[in-house]
């Protein structure tokens, strides 16, 4: 199981703590490093730094060697695609090639309307996610192009310097079962799901190939990853004392009694032990299918507790 670190950027992220974690997952040989893409907190904290994303992806770029990275998703609502795969490819080819473009659909109210960026209904987020992705894809390809479509139309537009990788991977995030995933049957090289257990992941799995036969396509040739919560520590003493953490720092889980904090996350398909016993909880999901995981590290000053994913890693 590959096994990389997804980072809400939007609770507290500066460049400082964005650099040390960078340096930390590249030297630990973890698999990559991700981020949210919002602009303010969602936890009700507007006072929390949320560092912009595409911003320090570029930073990281030019700060890290190795490793893949990319937002977890960037959602189409908030850039045009055009500008989107500019930057993307500009990014591509300052890090070597090691950029995967996350999308998604856009889903947060509240954000949008605090900002004044427009959130249509549902069925039209679709849609503008799948047309932008035959913009990026078009401008990938260099140009000139010319795209008429129903949200967004190019005249002669060109798209260079074109990304390092071709073609860049494009990572889709979601679980729509009728018309995401049909979109990551049509476009995605990756999916990314957050699926509540191993037995709902498998089921999207198979809905989404049924979707790749439907389209003509080779459901192996989309990678599959999941995000989600982990809570790990050496000892069952280290893992309780992050639990608490996570507790103070989660509304959602203000209310779980501490005696019963590590079940109730266990329950809500979190990973949550020693290293050892993840391990062991990651069985099934591989048997599911998965092949990465992008776990969600909220503590974004617990440095050291990084170092316990890589056991994870060669599981």
């Amino acid at each position: 199981m590959r096994v990389g670190v997804m980072i809400e950027g939007q609770e507290g992220l500066t460049w400082d703590r964005w650099f040390r974690i960078a340096e930390r997952v590249e030297t630990l040989g973890l698999e990559g490093l991700w981020r949210s893409d919002h602009f303010f907190s969602l936890m009700s904290h507007a006072e929390r730094p949320a560092l912009e994303c595409w911003s320090s992806l570029t930073a990281l770029a030019q700060r890290t060697k190795r490793i893949p990275f990319g937002p977890l998703v960037s959602p189409m609502t908030f850039r045009h695609p055009a500008l989107l795969a500019r930057m993307a490819a500009a990014v591509d080819g300052l890090s070597g090639g090691r950029l995967v473009l996350g999308l998604g659909a856009g889903w947060n109210d509240a954000e949008h309307a605090a900002f004044g960026i427009p959130l249509p209904p549902l069925p039209e987020r679709f849609d503008r996610l799948a047309e932008g992705i035959a913009v990026i894809k078009a401008l990938w390809r260099g140009g000139p192009v010319d795209f008429d479509g129903r949200y967004y139309q190019l005249r002669g537009a060109a798209g260079y310097p074109r990304p390092v990788q071709q073609p860049m991977p494009l990572l889709i995030g979601g679980d729509g079962e009728v018309r995401l995933l049909r979109i990551v049957a049509q476009h995605a090289d990756e999916w990314n799901s957050h699926a509540s257990g191993p037995d709902a992941y498998r089921a999207k799995r198979q809905r989404l190939e049924e979707h790749c036969r439907a389209v003509g396509r080779d459901a192996h040739a989309i990678a599959r990853s999941w995000m989600g919560g982990v809570v790990i520590g050496r000892d069952q003493g280290e893992v309780e004392e992050r639990g608490r953490w996570l507790r103070a720092f989660l509304p959602a889980l203000a209310n779980v009694p501490l005696d019963g904090l590590l079940d109730e996350l266990r329950r809500r398909h979190w990973l949550a032990g020693t290293p050892d016993e993840i391990s062991y909880q990651l069985k099934p999901w591989a048997e599911a299918g998965v092949q990465r995981m992008m776990l969600q590290w909220y503590d974004l000053d617990d440095i050291g507790g990084l170092a316990l994913l890589t056991e994870l890693q060669q599981a």
